[in-house]
């Protein structure tokens, strides 16, 4: 068995089919890792979830920036961009089954040494806590109140870490963190503006990987979300969004050796 940690799909079906066929993935022998967005921008998000949701047993997902603003359209929280493309999936027949599987998705995965989260953590948090509150917010995403929480979490306030936040406060800047996350100024505040490549950062941030003392630094994280930073793999870090929604490449990672597999983005998604 291997497994196989995958960046942002954002809707790209063919070069997902594309990937799968270059790493000769195999029903029921390889498991695949999912690093969030799944779904927007992209014309194939309605086919993406279908073979997730048929291919489950093969796949283990988090929650992206893009997934969570799909779930708060499906649940009229908020009106459609101009830039989405999720009317096919909005509109078809087994949206309710897709949407509830992708309401069940966590915001973190934790397994052989490896962390998974579609942005990043704060540096305050263990392994342990990232886990402990990516559960909380799964809690909320699926009880009978999870239009009621997906309506509270909107918002770049509090933009810092504390344990003694309330409960809404709290739910939001874990979300934040772990779906949005690039850069953090030098107090510990999230940065929700920059998106530019690591050489061009403003001095006074630092990418939360780099953030001094982060409690993570001794596991690996993998991670998508910031694609201007494409590949990067070292030690502890494996950012693995290589914009494929913008026309430039997929890449999977394989967990057990560190091997990149990567395919120039199918003209048909876009």
């Amino acid at each position: 068995m291997a497994i196989y940690a995958i960046g942002d799909i954002q809707g790209c079906y063919y070069s997902f089919l594309d990937l799968l066929k270059k790493i000769k993935f195999k029903r029921g022998r390889d498991q695949l890792w999912l690093v969030g967005d799944l779904v927007n921008r992209g014309n194939g998000s309605l086919e993406i979830l279908r073979w997730c949701y048929k291919n489950k047993s093969s796949v283990t997902a988090v929650l992206g920036n893009h997934d969570l603003h799909a779930l708060a359209i499906k649940y009229k929280v908020i009106e459609p961009d101009d830039e989405d493309t999720l009317s096919r999936l909005l509109k078809a027949k087994d949206s309710d089954l897709l949407f509830k599987w992708l309401r069940s998705l966590p915001l973190v995965h934790y397994e052989k040494k490896h962390l998974m989260v579609h942005a990043g953590v704060m540096p305050q948090w263990t392994i342990k806590d990232a886990l402990k509150f990516s559960k909380e917010v799964s809690t909320q995403l699926r009880s009978k109140k999870y239009i009621e929480f997906l309506s509270s979490i909107y918002g770049n306030k509090p933009d810092k870490w504390s344990s003694t936040l309330n409960k809404n406060d709290k739910a939001r800047i874990i979300i934040n963190a772990t779906t949005r996350l690039r850069a953090l100024s030098s107090d510990g505040a999230i940065d929700f503006t920059y998106k530019g490549e690591l050489k061009n950062m403003p001095k006074k941030l630092k990418a939360w990987f780099d953030f001094p003392k982060r409690k993570t630094k001794d596991n690996v994280i993998i991670f998508g979300h910031w694609s201007a930073l494409g590949l990067v793999t070292r030690g502890d870090i494996f950012s693995i969004d290589t914009g494929c929604v913008w026309g430039r490449s997929l890449t999977a990672v394989r967990l057990d050796d560190k091997s990149v597999f990567s395919v120039k983005a199918n003209s048909k998604d876009t």
